[in-house]
């Protein structure tokens, strides 16, 4: 496997009037193409702030961040728009889908965003409908879905534009434990069957576990590295 992402010494401080709050303090973390990582760790512990430096959606306050050999911080606004929708998908904790539109219709979102054609859009909003289950789900909007469901449309809506990486924020936290056992089930398989690269957000152990490998943080850094076998089970425990 080669390294698809690379971060080095990132700190992150937050600002508010007189008071900051540094939320990550020299964090190093490397991720490999095809891997599934989990970011574990109590409320507050930076693992969220981490994901967002990873992913672009924030800028870190010291350190770099590297995805696919490429620094984010040398992009330019309209460069980093670009790399975020056409490179990275984004799953998140309640979905966010749109309430007014259909399941397809929310799919389509980012490849319109990206100028592609209304027919491409819909092929390929039914082939990521598809390979999440939610293929008769199609013509449905969120308010018509169980949670579960919703949140397999946001997985397709990650997915639609073929990213490299797949960034999810507690996706299972809104969710009862047979749903979050089939989301946890449908990151495994586009790991497995599509080589896919999965970094995830929980606080939920059992979820974690699911992962190649688990980033244990508390207080801003990270403390441990977790391997486990494709078998689920602990291998190696390493001190970060």
């Amino acid at each position: 496997m080669s390294t698809i992402i690379k971060a080095i010494a990132l700190t992150k401080t937050y600002q508010s009037g007189s008071t900051s709050h540094q939320a990550l303090r020299g964090v190093d973390v490397e991720i490999e193409r095809g891997e599934f990582v989990a970011i574990m760790g109590p409320s507050g512990c930076g693992k969220s702030t981490l994901l967002h430096l990873l992913g672009g959606i924030d800028k870190a306050t010291t350190g770099q961040v590297h995805f696919e050999a490429i620094d984010m911080a040398g992009l330019s606004e309209t460069q980093l728009t670009q790399l975020r929708r056409r490179r990275i998908g984004f799953v998140f904790q309640k979905g966010l889908l749109l309430p007014m539109l259909t399941a397809r219709e929310n799919v389509c979102v980012p490849l319109k965003l990206d100028g592609v054609a209304a027919a491409e859009c819909a092929k390929r909003a039914d082939a990521a409908l598809e390979a999440v289950g939610m293929a008769q789900r199609a013509n449905h909007r969120p308010g018509e879905m169980s949670g579960g469901e919703a949140q397999r449309v946001a997985i397709a809506r990650a997915i639609v534009t073929d990213p490299a990486v797949i960034l999810a924020d507690e996706p299972t936290g809104a969710l009862d434990s047979v749903n979050s056992l089939r989301i946890i089930e449908l990151f495994r398989s586009l790991v497995r069957d599509h080589n896919q690269t999965l970094i995830l957000v929980t606080h939920d152990p059992e979820v974690a576990k699911a992962a190649d490998r688990m980033i244990r943080m508390r207080d801003g850094t990270v403390v441990e590295t977790v391997l486990f076998s494709h078998a689920d089970r602990l291998t190696k425990t390493a001190a970060s």
